[in-house]
């Protein structure tokens, strides 16, 4: 009896032991990338590509990788700015967490600034880093088409199969940027007072501080203002970077001293160059509330108006606290994202199961498979467009 039971006792362990091998080899297989990424192609017969510029601040790390696994493809590019009041330990384990996504090694296609700058609402830093991420980003690739502004604050509505099947109708000199000519209070309060920021010549955070005297408005330019989250056109942005006319360097100059540049700055210059003021669309495809009379920042959102986010049309939300349940909800119902995962679009052929992404391989990425979002996004597009073509509600 004690021999059988030494028997069974053997017979079982060798085929626990050889189950483990098997679940860990096929663990192996399924979750190793795709040794090569597959081509990225661009150009008129393809989907657009976009360049995301992601900013944030101190312990905002986490929130900025979330982000970026939600509308991350590897078609677009990604630049991630933790700012100068993150510790570099904290951008140290944001580029790993980074690394870490077998797509992104791959592809290699998402960065992290490593020499940070302040990251500020009030004064011009905000429009030298952005003007420094595009830079970069024209620099670093020769394929994207639209040039996109997130914060850590904001959340995608829709997938990147989405916004490319969209954005593919759509001609590509285009700019969706919130503007007008009516500055109302803004004039008095934000345009005529000079303001000077000292981020940008001083290593400590400092407020902004504002002469005693006021200037008047400019006649010899049109000044203009709105949102200051942006989708701008990639021809639009050599404009702005290598500027052969001067109009972006002047404008430059005088927004340096007003107090919320990057509300004014682009707006400004797309509506007085001449090749581009008839490339603005009126809208920044943004859903946001505010309070009445508004404040410098939106209203936080949450479960009580996802109804309302998922069918305004937009394609990027803002602002959510940390980890909100909301986000959560807009993960499971509109991106089917895991936690700590890509969305898997078109692009993703690994198998879904619980222990493997399956982004972690891949086909084709040229294919897009757009998702109920898409119509919805497309019927606001569209009236935008529409709008666009009218030119009822272009720079003016």
């Amino acid at each position: 009896m004690g021999a059988e039971r030494k028997w069974l006792f053997t017979l079982f362990t060798a085929a626990f032991l050889s189950l483990i091998l098997l679940l860990r080899s096929s663990l192996s297989t399924f979750s190793s990338a795709k040794p090569f990424p597959s081509l990225v192609q661009h150009g008129a017969h393809y989907p657009p590509a976009f360049a995301y510029y992601i900013s944030g601040g101190h312990r905002d790390k986490d929130r900025i990788f979330r982000l970026l696994l939600a509308i991350y493809h590897p078609r677009n590019r990604y630049l991630l700015h933790l700012g100068l009041d993150a510790k570099d330990e904290e951008r140290h384990q944001l580029a790993a967490a980074v690394r870490s996504v077998p797509a992104i090694r791959a592809f290699g296609n998402v960065d992290v600034v490593g020499k940070a700058d302040w990251v500020t609402y009030l004064g011009s830093t905000n429009i030298a880093i952005t003007l420094r991420a595009a830079a970069v980003m024209l620099k670093l690739d020769s394929g994207w088409d639209w040039f996109v502004t997130l914060s850590a604050r904001d959340y995608p509505l829709i997938t990147q199969d989405d916004l490319s099947h969209v954005f593919s109708s759509v001609k590509r000199d285009i700019n969706f940027i919130d503007h007008t000519s009516d500055l109302g209070w803004k004039e008095g309060d934000r345009f005529q007072p000079i303001v000077v920021d000292p981020s940008i010549y001083l290593a400590r955070r400092s407020q902004i501080f504002q002469a005693t005297e006021k200037r008047p408005t400019p006649d010899s330019f049109k000044l203009f203002t709105g949102s200051p989250w942006v989708i701008l056109s990639r021809s639009f942005l050599e404009f702005c970077i290598f500027g052969w006319d001067n109009l972006p360097r002047t404008l430059l100059m005088y927004f340096t001293n007003v107090k919320l540049s990057q509300e004014g700055y682009f707006h400004s210059v797309v509506c007085n160059a001449p090749e581009f003021k008839n490339t603005t669309v009126n809208g920044d495809l943004r859903y946001m509330i505010w309070d009445n009379p508004p404040k410098m920042e939106p209203l936080f959102l949450n479960v009580s108006v996802y109804d309302q986010m998922v069918q305004s049309g937009a394609a990027f939300a803002r602002q959510f606290e940390v980890d909100d349940p909301v986000l959560d909800l807009i993960d499971e119902k509109i991106l089917r994202r895991r936690h700590n995962n890509a969305v898997p679009g078109a692009w993703c052929t690994g198998r879904k199961s619980w222990w493997m992404d399956p982004c972690s391989q891949w086909g084709d990425v040229n294919t897009l498979k757009p998702g109920p979002q898409a119509k919805i996004l497309e019927e606001s597009v569209s009236n935008l467009l529409d709008d666009w073509s009218s030119h009822n509600n272009q720079c003016q």
